[in-house]
């Protein structure tokens, strides 16, 4: 038979109500009746209803976690991070993963409204969606990595212009001037910043913009790979990539390779992420790093502040975090007969 708070209260000597203070950690309980409590718990190999428990406290200690593409190693390592994070501060996380597409991130927010999680985490936001303003009246929502346009929402970020700005001046520094980028869709904030800030860096540096040489669609393995050998075909091609991750620069490498390039003797590679695998001695990509596990740390404990109200909180709470351009292999100085703009 299952054992109830009745059966704890019995064994420890205690009310049925101070069981539930000491199993709920109120404060103002003396440790002798705490030890009891827990002693008879431990004999009596007690396991709180969970269902019971959430009806009290108005708390499921459930948290909701979206993702955009959780084959993307970046998503998978912070979707890790996040879940173990979680697990130290005693919530459990549901993870949906929405394949970048508007109808799936709906349904993930309904389903986590159904779940009645105290939270939610949301790093594949689009800049506009009515389904996360309607969420964001219901529960605590923190943004990461994206976070839609309006002003007044509680995120973690990086400072992706900041960040786009590094890579290219790196680039600029090598000697190269026709540098392409893999953008993905300005729907993304993170994308729009990088993008915007990717144009700005090479007027600063005097050089011409090739729209021949900007992806901003759908990020596929195959559509970037595709693009890529075309540009690589053309009369001029780019000597570099600045590309919005890792992930995307991973088919930027295959293609180049493909194609009989070397990399970075012909063409230079720069990313965005600092996935795992980026450090990889055969892979060695340079890349400008989001600080994934500090992301993850730090928006994790932004949200249970909220959630638990333990602290005032005035106004959203927005942390921008500083990239750091990591240099490796995939790029290096330009081969000196070729540094004309060549547009």
């Amino acid at each position: 038979m299952r054992v109830t708070v009745h059966d704890i209260a019995k064994r420890a000597g205690v009310s049925q109500s101070t069981v539930s203070r000491v199993l709920n950690n109120y404060p103002h309980i003396k440790k002798e009746t705490r030890d009891k409590v827990h002693a008879a718990v431990e004999e009596l190999n007690f396991t709180p209803d969970s269902v019971a428990r959430s009806m009290i406290t108005r708390r499921t200690h459930t948290l909701g976690l979206i993702v955009g593409d959780i084959s993307n190693p970046f998503f998978a390592e912070t979707a890790k991070d996040i879940i173990e994070f979680a697990k130290e501060r005693g919530y459990d996380v549901l993870l949906s993963n929405t394949n970048h597409e508007e109808k799936n991130l709906n349904q993930a927010v309904q389903t986590f409204i159904d779940k009645r999680v105290d939270g939610l985490l949301v790093s594949s936001a689009y800049r506009e969606n009515e389904a996360l303003k309607r969420i964001e009246k219901a529960v605590p929502v923190m943004y990461l990595i994206n976070r839609p346009d309006h002003e007044d929402v509680h995120c973690v970020v990086l400072d992706n212009e900041k960040g786009a700005r590094l890579a290219i001046d790196h680039l600029v520094q090598l000697g190269h001037k026709r540098i392409a980028f893999i953008a993905g869709p300005l729907a993304y904030s993170a994308s729009a910043e990088r993008y915007k800030s990717f144009k700005h860096s090479l007027k600063t540096h005097g050089l011409l913009i090739n729209e021949d040489h900007l992806f901003n669609a759908e990020l596929s393995y195959d559509h970037v790979y595709q693009f890529t050998d075309n540009v690589l075909s053309m009369k001029n091609p780019p000597t570099a990539f600045f590309s919005f991750s890792d992930q995307m620069a991973l088919a930027v490498m295959d293609a180049a390779t493909h194609k009989g390039l070397s990399i970075p003797n012909d063409v230079s590679i720069v990313g965005f992420d600092n996935m795992n695998l980026s450090a990889n001695h055969c892979i060695g990509l340079t890349t400008v790093s989001q600080h994934k596990e500090k992301m993850a740390r730090t928006a994790l404990d932004k949200l249970v502040l909220l959630i638990e109200k333990k602290e005032a909180v005035a106004g959203p709470i927005q942390v921008v975090l500083d990239p750091e351009l990591i240099i490796r292999r995939t790029t290096t100085t330009i081969y000196k007969g070729d540094t004309s703009d060549g547009y």
